[in-house]
């Protein structure tokens, strides 16, 4: 515990006497950190650096508003749709982001006002095909005999 500055001495002489006070009882060694360069010496001053070591610490990223966010999934959906096993897996990953696109478009997202165009299933299928082998492809399932006779079974309901 620090005493009090005394009366008649000026605050820097004060301090002073004190840091060399504390470096003679060895106090300052063995610090962390000691001997390496000050982080950020020579970058220009950044009011939110706390904030950017904080969320590198926790490997976090900053948030996008929620129209980029849509944007940036979108992609990242088209790209994991062409990496896709099969044709079927590649459309259905397009399909459940159309819906997501959908969404969007009954309810605002929040950021600058970015309209995202559904993305065409064909031609990302199209561009699947034409990153594989022919060997490779398997062909989409054609739909079951079941789904068949609740169509069926549907239409027949619905004419009564």
């Amino acid at each position: 515990m620090t005493e009090r500055k005394p009366l008649g001495v000026s605050f820097e002489s004060w301090i002073d006497r004190q840091i060399r006070e504390a470096t003679e009882r060895g106090e300052f060694d063995d610090l962390p950190g000691a001997g390496k360069p000050i982080p950020g010496q020579g970058k220009p001053h950044d009011d939110m650096w706390w904030i950017k070591q904080k969320m590198r610490a926790e490997n976090l990223s900053f948030p996008l508003p929620g129209t980029l966010a849509l944007r940036k999934e979108a992609e990242e959906a088209r790209a994991e749709a062409l990496g896709a096993r099969t044709e079927a897996e590649a459309r259905r990953i397009v399909e459940e982001m159309n819906d997501k696109i959908r969404d969007s478009y009954r309810k605002p997202l929040s950021g600058p006002p970015v309209v995202q165009p559904l993305i065409d299933v064909d031609e990302v299928a199209a561009e699947w095909r034409a990153l594989r082998p022919v060997a490779e492809r398997k062909p989409a399932p054609a739909p079951t005999p079941e789904k068949r006779r609740k169509r069926s079974f549907l239409r027949w309901f619905g004419r009564r």
